[in-house]
């Protein structure tokens, strides 16, 4: 009969999921499943809308990450049309990815995670949050608004708004850099680096007092999956495709969008409206693979900026071949805030940013198109199909999240099977069946947000069916 708890809402993350964990009758972890519980059906109803409508369609996906719809799907659309966007319009669209990894990954580790790490995986829940690290921690607390502000400013400045700017369009991007903007964002630099640099300090700090979670929070040999450029750097707005296997030795290498299923396949499960990406050569589920943060430090060979690269050398020195432990992805996410700050100032002071040629126009060439790149998370790709007047017949989208969702899963059965013992829920217990899901720092929400803590009721319930032990959060 075994035994089985749930967690359901799974906290601090953005979107709704539950996690079940299956014990058997001498209370051993047996099995462990994430379900995705959010159906929004994009796919379906962009279908009949032309295709030129489908960037500011698709950022409404999301209130968090908008501009990594925007650029994927723009980057389709562009297949589409088979033009090349002028290379100003690139570099501005590089700058606004960049600007959306600073805003989404201090978002993560400032007010998702640091919780965790600053007071404790077994503190009273009541203080494990943002308010609690307010209080014990103003200066981080400060620290993560101040950085994530800048991220959106620069959003603001170059699209119009913060969130849902309209400014990346089919063929560029749709108004130029003015010098008086770009100064703008230059002005924020030195703050934003000496924030990242505490941030940086702080992690290295934390990381020697969870020997455990380091162990435990998805641990294990997987492919890594992102983008890098002719360099071997990583690349967030185009490049190509690289995969590296758990000792960091090159599996496939610069593949093109155009060619990506044939290396990726998609599974289903009933339990579960979040697809399972593959790699097909091994099989479902053997296929298991890793992209975000953690796979693109991993499968890159340096990052190109300065200060980032002495960070990345130092991440590659945790472990000989590919860091495996998913409690780093952390670690590569504030690199990456580094790298990305870098980068924004190096692309500024090109002096063919302020050219006004930003846009390509063109009609449709194509009947098919691909759009890739990198969100916070991982790749995302958008899959287009339209016919002979450009209306859109078919769409395919697969977002970061999805292609960590066997490492999700995998993660939380390691984990549940380290800390899960007995007949007594503990908060920390549960706590940390949590935290190896919000270090890949899931993004379910797509439009959906929840305020305040969101409600939870937890059961353990023996083969008789009685209940041997109860956990509530808010919510009554």
């Amino acid at each position: 009969m075994g035994k089985r708890i749930v967690i359901d809402p799974v906290t601090r993350i953005e979107g709704h999921a539950k996690i079940t964990i299956s014990l058997d009758d001498s209370g051993t972890v047996n099995d462990a499943r994430l379900h995705i519980t959010q159906y929004r059906g994009f796919e379906k109803f962009t279908e009949g809308r032309p295709f030129y409508e489908m960037p500011s369609l698709t950022a409404r996906i999301c209130g968090i990450c908008p501009v990594s719809h925007l650029i994927a799907s723009a980057k389709a659309c562009d297949d589409l049309m088979a033009v090349r966007i002028p290379p100003t319009g690139a570099k501005l669209r590089r700058v606004l990815n960049l600007a959306q990894f600073i805003q989404s990954h201090a978002l993560s580790f400032y007010h998702l995670s640091s919780p965790d790490f600053l007071l404790g995986m077994d503190a009273d829940p009541a203080q494990r949050n943002i308010l609690g690290v307010a209080q014990h921690h103003p200066q981080i607390a400060r620290d993560g608004i101040r950085l994530r502000q800048f991220g959106q400013h620069i959003i603001e400045l170059l699209g119009g708004k913060r969130i849902h700017p309209a400014w990346v369009v089919p063929g560029g991007v749709n108004e130029p850099l003015s010098e008086e903007r770009r100064d703008q964002i230059l002005a924020g630099i030195p703050e934003a680096l000496k924030i990242i640099d505490r941030g940086l300090s702080l992690f290295k700090q934390v990381m020697d007092t969870h020997p455990a979670e380091i162990q435990s929070f998805a641990n294990f040999p997987s492919l890594f999956i992102g983008l890098v450029n002719e360099h071997g750097e990583p690349d967030f707005y185009d490049g190509h495709i690289r995969i590296v296997d758990a000792e960091g030795h090159i599996v496939a290498d610069a593949i093109q969008a155009s060619d990506i299923f044939s290396y990726l396949g998609e599974a289903v499960e009933p339990w579960t409206y979040l697809k399972f990406p593959y790699y097909k050569e091994k099989g479902y589920p053997q296929g298991i693979y890793r992209v975000g943060p953690l796979a693109r430090m991993n499968i890159a060979d340096q990052c190109g900026t300065p200060r980032a690269d002495q960070e990345w050398a130092e991440f590659s020195g945790l472990h000989r071949g590919a860091v495996l432990s998913s409690f780093y992805y952390h670690y590569a996410r504030l690199i990456e805030i580094l790298y990305s700050i870098e980068l924004v100032e190096q692309l500024l002071h090109d002096p063919d940013i302020l050219n006004p040629h930003v846009r390509a126009h063109a009609a449709p060439n194509n009947l098919e198109g691909i759009g890739i790149s990198e969100a916070p998370r991982g790749i995302l790709i958008h899959h287009y199909k339209i016919d002979e007047h450009g209306l859109m017949r078919w769409a395919n989208l697969i977002i970061a999240t999805g292609h960590n969702n066997l490492a999700m899963n995998r993660g939380i059965l390691q984990v549940a099977r380290h800390f899960v013992r007995g007949e007594e829920i503990t908060e920390g217990m549960l706590n940390r069946v949590e935290a190896v899901i919000r270090a890949y720092d899931p993004c379910l929400s797509c439009s959906t947000h929840a305020i305040g803590q969101m409600p939870l009721h937890l059961q353990l319930v023996g083969p008789d069916g009685a209940v041997l032990d109860e956990a509530l959060r808010g919510g009554g």
